[in-house]
């Protein structure tokens, strides 16, 4: 997963989280109430139909405070179970166990929720040829971790950051001039990947004689991006952005765009219901 997670620390992740939750004095319930020596086995099961992500992270959790645990996963990340479905064993010390319960199952509930609403809204566009797209309306601090989820549901990431393309939106177009300026700037600049959010069809012109690479339809009707999509005539990727849910992500795809990007995959996923339950040993 670590391969997976490039540019995340995790063990850096895992001791914030740790640290968090523990204070100055620890865990003060399994201290007193557990014996130093007693040992803990449990499960990690879905009480709901998921898509299962974060495993890894929540092995890391509790190896961090029991080197010596034992874990078998019973899944893999990725793949979609029905309710009730066990995740995962562990065995170790019950102190270390049950101070990282909660932070390994967090996670893991987090990460599986993104991946299961990513998961639905990937079935809701099946056959339509158009690709979903996540943004950067994540977490602070949890993007990685949110587009790996992604994935994990059938989305493609964009936009990692800042960085790997530019994102001319309706403000930088509004200080620029207009949207040709804004463009041009960007090309004149060096930029190879230039975004472009498109509000009005009459936009769409001017941006790729400008050199946009790439439109991105905003809060278009599925019959006005049908127009725009005809008029950009494959020129350059379309992507509808903007105001898209289960209920209208099909119409939007059938319109012929290459990519639906929706923000709610990261910004309003529910998180899964999972738990870790005691096995006898």
């Amino acid at each position: 997963m670590s391969a997976a997670l490039a540019g995340f620390d995790i063990d850096r992740f895992i001791a914030a989280t740790l640290a968090e939750d523990l204070g100055t004095i620890g865990d003060i319930t399994s201290a007193a109430v557990i014996p130093a020596e007693a040992r803990f086995a449990g499960v990690m099961d879905s009480r709901d139909a998921i898509t299962v992500a974060g495993l890894a992270l929540a092995d890391a959790f509790f190896r961090a405070l029991d080197p010596e645990v034992r874990i078998e996963h019973l899944v893999k990340d990725g793949q979609a179970v029905a309710a009730g479905t066990e995740l995962m064993r562990i065995e170790g010390r019950a102190r270390a166990m049950l101070t990282a319960e909660r932070s390994a199952l967090n996670t893991v509930q987090h990460l599986s929720g993104v991946a299961t609403m990513t998961r639905a809204y990937v079935d809701r566009m099946q056959g339509t040829g158009a690709i979903l797209l996540d943004t950067r309306k994540t977490i602070p601090g949890l993007r990685v971790l949110e587009k790996y989820a992604t994935r994990m549901g059938g989305a493609k990431n964009h936009r990692m950051g800042l960085w790997d393309a530019a994102m001319i939106k309706d403000n930088h177009v509004a200080v620029a001039g207009d949207v040709g300026e804004a463009v041009r700037r960007a090309r004149d600049a060096g930029i190879a990947q230039i975004i472009v959010e498109v509000d009005h069809v009459d936009q769409i012109e001017p941006a790729l004689a400008a050199g946009a690479t790439h439109l991105l339809l905003d809060n278009m009707p599925p019959e006005i991006l049908r127009g725009a999509v005809a008029l950009v005539d494959g020129r350059v990727p379309t992507e509808a952005s903007g105001g898209v849910s289960l209920d209208t992500i099909r119409a939007i795809a059938e319109s012929g765009v290459t990519y639906v990007s929706v923000g709610r995959l990261t910004q309003s996923a529910p998180a899964a219901d999972i738990g870790l339950d005691f096995a006898t040993l």
